[in-house]
């Protein structure tokens, strides 16, 4: 059982593409208000892309997707959790010319690790960011 956060905070979002800034404007803003303005950058761009795979491939036109902030003494968590469970998040090779493809890619370049977590209904697929002088280099386990 994990020990409980210091901070919490969670909203939840309609499955509509606005939602995607949205997300990415509360999680930076709760990055600089929990002291951690050095990463709000990186929660931004973390919390935009994980919305966005919901977004693109958990989404059911009347149920909300769930975006979590939570820090725990050195680590900074983005969890986002949509109603789809069946379709698990797994990277792929994206050819030039494609739009899509690379978001996975970005969060584990960006996280110090990351992953998805079965639900009753649904799936939630989270990151975490390393804080403070011992935290772990982007991209490992």
């Amino acid at each position: 059982m994990e020990p409980t956060p210091a901070r919490y905070d969670v909203r939840n979002y309609p499955p509509r593409q606005d939602s995607v800034p949205a997300a990415r404007r509360w999680a930076a803003w709760l990055a600089v208000a929990w002291g951690q303005p050095g990463i709000a950058g990186d929660v931004a761009l973390l919390t935009s892309e994980l919305t966005t795979n919901a977004l693109l491939h958990g989404s059911l036109r009347d149920r909300h997707l769930r975006v979590e902030l939570s820090l725990h003494r050195a680590v900074l968590r983005i969890a986002v959790t949509d109603p789809k469970g069946e379709r698990r998040p797994e990277p792929r090779r994206a050819a030039d010319d494609e739009q899509y493809g690379r978001g996975l890619h970005i969060v584990s370049a960006l996280s110090a690790r990351w992953g998805a977590s079965d639900r009753v209904v649904g799936k939630t697929v989270w990151a975490e960011l390393g804080l403070g002088p011992g935290a772990r280099s982007p991209g490992t386990p």
